[in-house]
């Protein structure tokens, strides 16, 4: 029986806090943004083999099997639930409050379109604010794609049927 994605999840969480290093420092170690060491680890991304022995140097503690897991497709998905955690419910609610502004923005600016979540780059920064309390930044770095004018003409399964 194949072992669950929690489990492997834990295992590579497990290898993580042994380290003693943070996602940030991992990060510099591999070249990856912080959050994209995360959603490995989480296995919420896929590991490309080019940068498994970078991560392998970082992590030492993981294991063959673990970097191999890391290099299948990963089943991206959340847990509901998950929205009920403090930090998570805040995210959710600033894109919800801000979201309609910032997709008005993005239309403004680029044209009718969205942010792509896949071409994505994300990361979380600790800074100080000009009152000298810490602030987090959070970076969404998205590839714009624009909605495509569906032409009958430029469908290749219709194409395809003629």
């Amino acid at each position: 029986m194949a072992e669950s994605k929690v489990s492997i999840a834990n295992r590579l969480l497990a290898v993580k806090r042994n380290s003693g290093k943070s996602y940030s420092q991992v990060a510099v170690e591999t070249g990856l943004t912080n959050v994209y060491v995360a959603q490995l680890l989480r296995r919420q991304a896929q590991l490309k083999p080019e940068t498994a022995p970078k991560l392998k140097a970082a992590l030492p503690e993981l294991t063959e099997d673990l970097l191999q897991e890391m290099m299948r497709p990963p089943m991206r998905s959340y847990d509901p639930n998950l929205i009920q955690e403090p930090t998570i419910y805040r995210l959710n609610e600033a894109v919800m409050h801000f979201g309609e502004s910032i997709k008005e923005i993005i239309n403004e600016e680029f044209g009718d379109g969205i942010m792509s979540a896949i071409d994505f780059f994300c990361s979380v920064e600790k800074v100080k604010g000009v009152d000298g309390k810490d602030r987090v930044v959070l970076t969404f770095d998205g590839k714009y794609l624009p909605h495509s004018e569906q032409k009958s003409e430029h469908m290749i399964s219709r194409l395809r049927l003629q």
